[in-house]
């Protein structure tokens, strides 16, 4: 898939160095909850790595099934059986004129009995087209000369449900979908009717010419149709890995408005034209590749267009929509299998695509560690996907022994380490409690224990309180990157009461390797100058001490 060149804006150069943390824009955060990617300029996106989100897919076994489902696959499935042991077929492997209509009956596209409409005739004959091309049908000729068709190899275990079979015949199917859904619709009628005209006013010796313009038309065509339909196409994956289940529809307006609108900006009467010719380009190639189940399409209403003029539909943006309305104007919801295969074609591309819980088959050494170093992760699934029908105590006891440690990702270890006892609930407490006067983990499992509801925890003892502070707050900065306003907000809830130099005269001994670097975020951020100024004096000492 190409790259996505999205129309966003973002920091320049003089704002400071702009770091993708996920490819989701923040429209995609207010509609889907998602997290917002830090604003890239254009020059940016041609050398940033773009991180696509992992995402959940079903079990291969499960995916398998669905593409079995998918009509048009399970059309080509049954013709490839229907060809056994052979089938005659015309010199370009099509069916023949006699076949066509009991093909068309065999797929239930005809009534049994009865004049067979053309259109199924032509139905059957692209399910067979397709089983042709995914080599589910062999083509070759008789010592006769006669031109016949037999089962190709990948028939049986396909019919089987062989995982691996139909998925890689599925993926195949919806890549040449794909290609000719962007081949019919890659030139504009007017440009192919104006290409027509020009060639039949062509003067003699001029008609070369004028074919060679032609040609270069039709292909810079379909190379900007294949462009749109992959950034579509990626901006859906995107979508769907962070919407919340059952809100994985997208109004076709707003697809297109991401493609469209720069981020943070409100869409000009000039750019709601652009997102209303975006959304009649996109509308049949979408149909296109509904039918091998990648996704689920509601087009375009037909009468939104008004045909006396031949415009497009109303311009969206233009008045409020009820949903009804809204749905007028196409849905598009990309589905598991669309999701895989969009995934494989991200990875035959280059791209990072992970899948959810992949980092989550080891202990919980190897899923702290990789959570920490991975810069592609959503951490809160990674330790979903690992604490779910694990005992509780002997899950928290890896855990709490997998957080220890003074490396520079402990303290996020020991962050995420808290957030998988949330997730282990009430019955993680006694291996907890074990751990309380342990000098890195005992402050924090205090913490835990309280706000699960106990009464009975003891108090700290100061060294452990200050080094739970600097723990804690380091945690916070190897987690946000340093965001500014985030950590404004934890400042403000550090214990300096009236006597900040007294506090920090205690922090900057703290035997923690964090402590200078907390204590000169403290010194930029707090809004207390006099706090500030004893913050960064503190922090000073702290690197003298080295």
């Amino acid at each position: 898939m190409a790259g996505r060149r999205r129309k966003n804006t973002g920091a320049s150069a003089g704002e400071g160095t702009a770091e993708a943390v996920l490819p989701a824009d923040l429209e995609l955060q207010d509609l889907y909850g998602a997290f917002a990617a830090h604003g890239l300029d254009d020059e940016d996106l041609d050398d940033a790595a773009v991180l696509v989100p992992p995402v959940k897919l079903p079990p291969e076994k499960e995916l398998a099934e669905q593409a079995k489902a998918v009509p048009m696959f399970g059309y080509a499935l049954a013709l490839a059986r229907w060809a056994a042991p052979h089938r005659g077929v015309d010199e370009f492997g099509d069916l023949v004129e006699a076949d066509r209509a009991p093909a068309a009956r065999l797929l239930g596209l005809a009534p049994a009995e009865g004049e067979v409409p053309e259109e199924a005739e032509i139905e059957a004959l692209r399910a067979w087209s397709l089983a042709c091309d995914l080599d589910l049908v062999e083509l070759g000729t008789t010592a006769e000369g006669e031109h016949v068709a037999v089962p190709g190899p990948d028939l049986e275990p396909a019919e089987q449900g062989d995982p691996e079979t139909v998925l890689e015949l599925w993926l195949t199917a919806a890549g040449i979908v794909r290609e000719l859904a962007v081949e019919a619709d890659s030139l504009p009628e007017e440009a192919a009717e104006g290409a027509g005209a020009a060639a039949g006013a062509a003067e003699p010796g001029a008609e070369d010419e004028e074919d060679e313009d032609g040609l270069s038309e039709v292909e810079e065509a379909r190379d900007e149709a294949a462009e749109l339909l992959d950034e579509a196409l990626q901006v859906l994956y995107e979508t769907t890995a962070f919407a919340e289940p059952g809100n994985e529809t997208v109004p076709l307006g707003v697809l297109a408005a991401l493609l469209v609108v720069p981020e943070g900006e409100e869409p000009s009467e000039e750019l709601l034209g652009d997102i209303t010719d975006v959304m009649v380009a996109l509308d049949p190639m979408l149909g296109d590749l509904a039918e091998l189940g990648l996704l689920e399409y509601r087009p375009i209403d037909p009468e939104l267009f008004d045909e006396e003029e031949g415009e497009g539909p109303a311009v969206v943006g233009e008045e409020p929509l009820d949903e009804e309305e809204s749905a007028r104007f196409g849905l598009v919801r990309l589905t598991p299998l669309g999701q895989y295969g969009i995934r494989q074609w991200l990875l035959e591309d280059g791209y990072d695509a992970p899948l959810v819980g992949e980092l989550a088959q080891g202990d919980a050494a190897e899923l702290l560690r990789a959570v920490c170093e991975s810069v592609n992760v959503l951490p809160d699934e990674e330790l979903r996907v690992w604490t779910a029908d694990r005992e509780p105590v002997a899950a928290a006891r890896e855990l709490l022994a997998a957080a220890r440690g003074s490396d520079p990702y402990g303290p996020l270890r020991r962050m995420l380490c808290v957030s998988a006892l949330n997730l282990l609930g009430p019955g993680a407490e006694p291996a907890v409690r074990e751990v309380l006067d342990d000098p890195e983990l005992g402050g924090a499992a205090r913490a835990w224990l309280t706000a699960q509801g106990a009464t009975d925890v003891p108090a700290p003892a100061r060294a452990m309180t200050l080094w739970t502070v600097v723990d804690t707050f380091a945690a916070q900065l190897l987690d946000s990157g340093g965001d500014a306003e985030l950590l404004r907000e934890l400042i403000t809830d550090l214990p300096v009461k009236g006597d900040p130099a007294a506090w920090f005269g205690e922090l900057w001994r703290v035997d923690h390797p964090y402590t200078a670097d907390v204590l000169e975020a403290i010194g930029e951020l707090h809004l207390d100058r006099a706090v500030a100024k004893e913050a960064r004096k503190a922090a000073f000492k702290a690197r003298s001490k080295k």
